[in-house]
């Protein structure tokens, strides 16, 4: 079974077989999209892919399509090109932050280089916008939208606050691009191209949103808190980066003198194994887990919310499944 459905009690057998078949056939378009001619361009295009994941973006596209006609031929194919997107970003953003690890494995800019790494990104960008040339312009205008996004956002992240901006707000913002951004868009895709009712699309779409803020705020979480590999790579790797997150945003806002070691350290990379465990140790008894663990289910309740404007069934409860199951894993 694809981990996109791992730790999903599903409420309708009927409806697990038909996502679980359709993510088979998202798995192997995946495989198709990112083969080539060239060996090592194909080596370097299907690393991620082989890698696995979570497959949250097409599961949410398969998901949505059922409040339209499920079979209808563009589902599968977007969510195909909602993953290679994901994936694509995942190149560039590790370039980023020159991350050495994904998913517990030598990152692509560690396996080659950044070079490498950034071309194989805009690869899987070509492969997935020549899928999208035959789902139709609506598909297309979606895709550029949320390209859009993905880029102010990355932009935004890289700047930094402006002078008198909260920080705390702007990295929502900055989540809200690089995360909600393409998770919306799978919403949008799934009803879309299944043909569900407009006023249906638009509510999945804002539900995209926010559970897709949630979800990124659950997974930095767990960078902070886990003592595994739980979120792909080593614990406090953020931290280590000197990549602030919201729980160190909270702490940085502190006013309490106890926070100012922990003030110290926070903002700039911890190379020193030792001051990454005193950090780490601090950040997680500070008060702002608990905030960063609020904000998580506030927007996963907001996701909630929406679901009352989609007809009842057992889609519907799987949607209402995911507002648990993003914000389980931050305890």
């Amino acid at each position: 079974m694809s981990d996109a459905l791992t730790g999903l009690p599903l409420p309708d057998a009927g409806l697990e077989a038909i996502l679980a078949g359709q993510l088979a056939l998202v798995e192997s378009g995946l495989r198709e999209a990112v083969a080539s001619d060239d060996p090592f361009v194909a080596d370097a295009s299907r690393y991620l892919v082989d890698a696995g994941g979570k497959r949250f973006r097409p599961l949410l596209v398969l998901v949505a399509a059922q409040f339209g006609d499920a079979d209808a031929p563009g589902v599968v194919p977007a969510g195909v090109v909602v993953e290679l997107t994901h994936l694509a970003t995942l190149y560039h953003d590790d370039v980023m932050d020159e991350a050495q690890l994904r998913r517990g494995a030598p990152s692509a800019n560690a396996r080659w280089d950044n070079t490498i790494a950034i071309l194989t990104g805009d690869f899987l960008f070509a492969r997935s916008s020549k899928i999208l040339a035959d789902l139709g312009p609506e598909a297309v205008r979606i895709q550029a939208l949320t390209f859009e996004r993905l880029c102010r956002g990355q932009i935004r992240e890289t700047v930094g606050p402006r002078d008198g901006q909260d920080p705390v707000q702007h990295h929502l913002e900055v989540v809200a691009d690089k995360t909600g951004s393409l998770i919306a868009a799978s919403g949008w895709y799934g009803g879309l191209m299944a043909g569900a009712p407009a006023e249906y699309v638009e509510l999945l779409t804002a539900f995209g949103e926010r559970i897709g803020v949630a979800f990124q705020l659950a997974d930095d979480l767990v960078d902070i808190t886990s003592e595994s590999l739980q979120s792909g790579k080593t614990p406090g790797t953020d931290l280590r980066e000197g990549i602030l997150t919201l729980t160190g945003l909270i702490a940085l806002a502190s006013d309490d003198p106890q926070d100012a070691r922990l003030k110290d350290l926070l903002g700039r990379p911890l190379p020193d194994d030792d001051e990454h465990a005193e950090a780490l140790a601090l950040l997680r008894a500070h008060p702002g887990v608990i905030e960063a663990r609020k904000e998580a289910h506030g927007w996963a309740d907001a996701a909630r919310d929406l679901l009352a404007g989609l007809p009842a069934g057992p889609a519907r409860d799987v949607l209402a499944q995911l507002c648990d199951y993003v914000v389980s894993r931050t305890g």
